[in-house]
């Protein structure tokens, strides 16, 4: 499963220059899986796995022994693992920075896919315009406008029906030097065939079609999770896959309001069949991680835990106490507090982001 919007990144990119995610492909990338297989056992405590357990582990999911190395090598030097060495052995855990990013990330995850808040009818319009020359600073807003929850209704103009919060206006203005404008209200309707409704910015068929598919593809193999069945390299594998597709969902669709939604939005049953499989795996895909883990260590592993949906949501810990989604929780489209009706804003001037 991918998108149809060509997301280029998992989660969010903040602009450090310490930690660059790996750019999402078509399919399932090595690295993707590296960073979703660690993140699921050591996201707690960064535990440090040795590199042989991790390519074990990855080659039983399908990537080759050249390609996990690879994977390995090159999350290493984007920032997201860390690396050392005794005697002949290394090891990689997962850094700081990543962790904290994962743990959001997984919480976005959970929490997107709930049901959305009432929706006051406003839109909030990002306007930008860039110069040919800064391509990369284009390619980046995009970007961040999509994990946003943003969608591009015109080249240059992009919507969501739920306001830009302070959190997410500071992301936007380290990209930005007095080329974005924000504007809040309603859509004013031509009465014409030519009148573009805002929704039409998202495929909705698209979306629809990605939700089926994976409804199809896992609803099958609930029965054998839940009657014990998948375990050992099956269930490490399915558990990376399911988490791997799914976490797809909240920017392809972003809470979009159920109001302008087809009946029947298929949002919720893809997130409760998720984290049945999910939650369902975690336990004999720990045994399984666990028992590979220590083919290559002299002690018995330690640090090895599967978290489930309700951690993600709770807010997993890393190691020290600190909770790594409230240290970098991903930038919000949606505000927690009380939506501020539309008829209201008609007083205040467009906010600008410089």
């Amino acid at each position: 499963m991918t998108s149809p919007f060509h997301i280029e990144e998992i989660y969010s990119d903040d602009g450090s220059n310490s930690l660059r995610l790996p750019r999402r492909q078509v399919g399932n990338s090595p690295q993707g899986f590296a960073m979703t297989l660690l993140a699921d056992y050591t996201l707690r405590t960064r535990a440090a796995l040795p590199s042989a357990a991790i390519v074990a582990l990855l080659t039983e999911s399908g990537v080759t022994t050249a390609g996990a190395r690879t994977a390995i090598s090159r999350l290493a030097r984007r920032g997201v693992l860390e690396g050392s060495r005794h005697g002949r052995r290394s090891s990689y855990r997962l850094s700081r920075a990543a962790a904290a990013n994962l743990s959001s990330g997984g919480n976005w995850i959970l929490t997107s896919a709930t049901a959305a808040v009432p929706w006051d009818g406003c839109w909030t319009i990002v306007a930008f315009s860039l110069p040919q020359d800064r391509s990369a600073q284009r390619r980046a807003l995009r970007s961040q406008l999509r994990w946003l929850g943003y969608a591009p209704l015109y080249d240059g103009l992009w919507i969501s029906p739920y306001e830009l919060t302070p959190r997410a206006r500071a992301q936007l203005e380290q990209l930005t030097l007095g080329t974005v404008t924000v504007f809040r209200g309603r859509q004013s309707a031509l009465g014409s065939v030519s009148d573009r409704a805002p929704i039409e910015a998202w495929d909705i068929d698209a979306i629809t079609g990605h939700y089926a598919a994976f409804l199809e593809s896992w609803t099958s193999l609930l029965p054998l999770v839940r009657s014990g069945q998948v375990d050992g390299a099956a269930a490490v594998r399915a558990r990376t896959e399911v988490m791997d597709t799914f976490r797809r969902f909240p920017t392809l669709d972003p809470q979009l309001p159920v109001e302008l939604l087809p009946p029947g939005w298929l949002r919720q049953p893809a997130r409760e069949l998720f984290a049945a499989v999910y939650d369902g795996l975690a336990q004999p895909a720990e045994q399984h991680v666990r028992a590979v883990v220590a083919r290559f260590t002299d002690s018995a592993p330690l640090g090895i835990r599967a978290h489930t949906t309700a951690d993600l949501i709770a807010g997993v810990r890393g190691d020290g106490g600190a909770n790594p989604a409230e240290a970098a929780r991903p930038a919000e489209w949606r505000s927690a507090e009380p939506a501020v009706r539309c008829d209201e804003l008609t007083a205040r001037a467009p906010a600008e982001l410089t």
